[in-house]
């Protein structure tokens, strides 16, 4: 999973005052998409992560001046703050996942997300998951049999056997 923050924008309301909206891109699983959250969204699931995982330095809440040059710093610094929870989890918390819109798989683990396999997880995968399958040399119906005369009841009766087994012969 890769998360970006390529931008954000300012909101204007009669009921409360301006805020800013960060527009998040989120990459998982060759797909792309986009959510928008606010500060408080970010502070709120901050506040959340804090109760299961070691997490990174949050961007302060409180920002005096609301010019451009403040907002990119806090956009980089949200953007970082996603970062280094994608990177330092083997895990995502549902929370995590949630709060970007992702469909969660618990027992799929972050690494499959990025196509990569460690030894244990390839032997794994190259394991036979069936059973084994009955064989023949030659196709008994296609080929002709060495004697017409003596047919081969080895065959027949494993024919039978296999694709007749509700008609057994007493």
């Amino acid at each position: 999973m890769e998360v970006f923050i390529p931008s954000f924008r300012s909101e204007e309301s009669d009921l409360e005052r301006g805020y800013t909206v960060f527009k998040i891109e989120v990459l998982t699983s060759g797909r792309k998409h986009f959510v928008e959250k606010r500060y408080s969204e970010f502070h709120a699931l901050h506040k959340k992560l804090k109760k299961c995982i070691k997490t990174p330095e949050m961007p302060s809440k409180h920002v005096r001046n609301w010019v451009p040059k403040v907002l990119e710093q806090r956009r980089q610094g949200l953007e970082a703050y996603l970062q280094s929870v994608v990177i330092e989890n083997e895990e995502l918390p549902k929370i995590f996942l949630d709060f970007l819109n992702v469909r969660h798989w618990p027992s799929l683990p972050k690494a499959e997300s990025y196509g990569s396999f460690d030894e244990t997880e390839l032997e794994e995968s190259s394991k036979l998951s069936h059973q084994p399958v009955l064989l023949f040399l030659r196709d008994p119906y296609v080929l002709p049999a060495a004697n017409d005369d003596v047919p081969n009841v080895v065959i027949e009766g494993v024919l039978h056997g296999v694709f007749y087994p509700h008609l057994q012969t007493s």
